[in-house]
Order: C-alpha cells, then structure tokens, then sequence
C-alpha cells in the first residue's frame, strides 16, 4: 500500500494523456428495487450481530457480513441509517457476529423482528469476551474490537477487528436465497485416506 506522501504525489501530477473521465456519479445507479431484484439468487451467509448497547443487549439479523483480511484479521457487515439496532450499537466499540446453524432459522427470524425483546425467552445466550452478548448453539462465534466505519448511502459499513474466535459443533449452514432461508449442507466428513 503506498504511503500517504506518495498518494499525494500521483494525485497532484496525473498521468499525461487523454483527459480523464469524471468520477462516477451515484445519481446514475438502478433504483433499490431492481437492485434487490437483481441480488435475490445470491446466497447470503446468516448471521446475527449482538452488542452491549447503552440500554441493555442490542441484536439484529444480518446478511452483509464478510470476511475482509486474514492478516490482520477483519471482517465487515452494513447497517441501515434507518436501523433501530443501528442507533443502540454505533456507540459500541465491541462486538459479536455469531454464524447460525440451518436449524436456528427461527432465531435468525427472531432477530429480524421489531419491536420486541429479542434476548427475551425463549433465546438463550451469555456474556462473552469484553461483555459481548453472544448467542448459544451458533455454528462459530467471532468477537470483534470497531476497526472503523463509513457512511455509504443509507448505510453504514463497520469494520471489524477480529480478537476471540470459538467454533461450536459442525453442522448445516443457513443462507438467505430467493427471499427465503435456506439450508446449505456441510461437506461430508469422510475417513482419512478415503477417496
């Protein structure tokens, strides 16, 4: 990665040649509605994000988590401006994405419902690393210090860094497809030396 001075440079003697062509506008991009449309065959990995907010556990089905560095290790996901959860955890400087099982489809449901206690029964979950709610019976656990965060468009993207990983029993993944949760079968575990 170059450094900052070096930035600085290449931006102000740009490369001689033909004028360049103007910044991309967002003005031009579809509308949310063809976007939606057009991403519903693409499987989305199911989470649920879980902070210690001011007022007690905050929590909320997500779709947008991805891996984004191994080293140093960072993960991402992206909240509406217009997200309650949003406004209980953009304070928070801890974290916890917990990856759901096929057979928690009705936590992940639970967690994308308002209005409603989510870490009420018949959730169950404790407090992990740096105060972290995190939920029981997960497929893995990863527990995440704020890297950064960036305002695009309607939402925020937040960086995370990762500092606690637990893996719970293998099993089945959960995704999001074609507007309906789905199950992805894990590779069958064969004897070493099998073909």
């Amino acid at each position: 990665m170059a450094s900052p001075s070096v930035h600085r440079d290449i931006r102000s003697h740009p490369t001689p040649g033909p004028a360049a062509a103007p910044a991309p506008s967002t003005a031009s991009t579809v509308d949310g509605t063809a976007l939606r449309g057009a991403l519903r065959c693409h499987p989305s990995g199911v989470a649920v994000l879980t902070a210690a907010g001011p007022e007690g556990p905050a929590g909320v089905t997500i779709t947008s988590m991805t891996s984004i560095s191994a080293e140093p290790a960072l993960v991402s996901f992206a909240l509406a401006e217009s997200s309650s959860t949003w406004h209980r955890v953009r304070s928070c400087d801890w974290f916890g994405i917990q990856l759901l099982s096929a057979d928690q489809h009705d936590l992940a449901r639970r967690f994308a419902t308002t209005g409603i206690d989510r870490f009420a029964p018949p959730t169950r979950w404790h407090t992990g690393p740096h105060g972290v709610p995190l939920l029981d019976g997960c497929l893995s656990w990863l527990v995440c210090s704020l890297h950064d965060r960036y305002r695009l468009g309607d939402h925020h993207l937040v960086v995370g860094a990762v500092r606690h990983t637990v893996s719970g029993a293998p099993g089945d993944s959960l995704v999001h497809v074609h507007g309906s949760l789905r199950p992805v079968a894990a590779p069958a575990l064969t004897e070493a030396g099998a073909d």
